[in-house]
């Protein structure tokens, strides 16, 4: 048993720590809790490569409704993902996303930003 716990334990220590990893937001524009003027979209940088087709980003406005176009936004690498605005009223809006990495580990979250006159 000893013998198992140990070959075990050298396994593991061999394993490259992003084996383990998930991928986590790293920036976003607009970033969180900001004030900004009308964005044209939203994108979201992550710690990890991301498996796209299970990854997805949405805004909301104060009254839970989706408020982005669907349409993803421009490509910003494999850590990336944006969507699109359209022009937006000033007021209070929530960013949900859920993000897979390519070691299939999912993380989500959510953000607010307010568009200011």
């Amino acid at each position: 048993m000893l013998r198992k716990a140990a070959a075990l334990a050298v396994v593991f220590a061999a394993t490259p720590y992003a084996a383990f990893a998930h991928a986590y937001l790293a920036q976003s524009a607009p970033s969180a809790d900001a004030s900004v003027s009308a964005p044209a979209g939203v994108s979201l940088t992550f710690s990890q490569t991301l498996e796209k087709n299970f990854s997805n980003v949405e805004v909301h406005d104060a009254g839970g409704h989706r408020v982005d176009d669907g349409k993803p936004g421009p490509d910003g690498g494999p850590t990336a993902l944006a969507i699109g605005l359209p022009k937006l009223p000033p007021g209070r809006y929530q960013v949900i996303w859920h993000a897979t990495s390519v070691d299939t580990h999912r993380t989500e979250g959510n953000f607010y930003f307010t568009i200011v006159p």
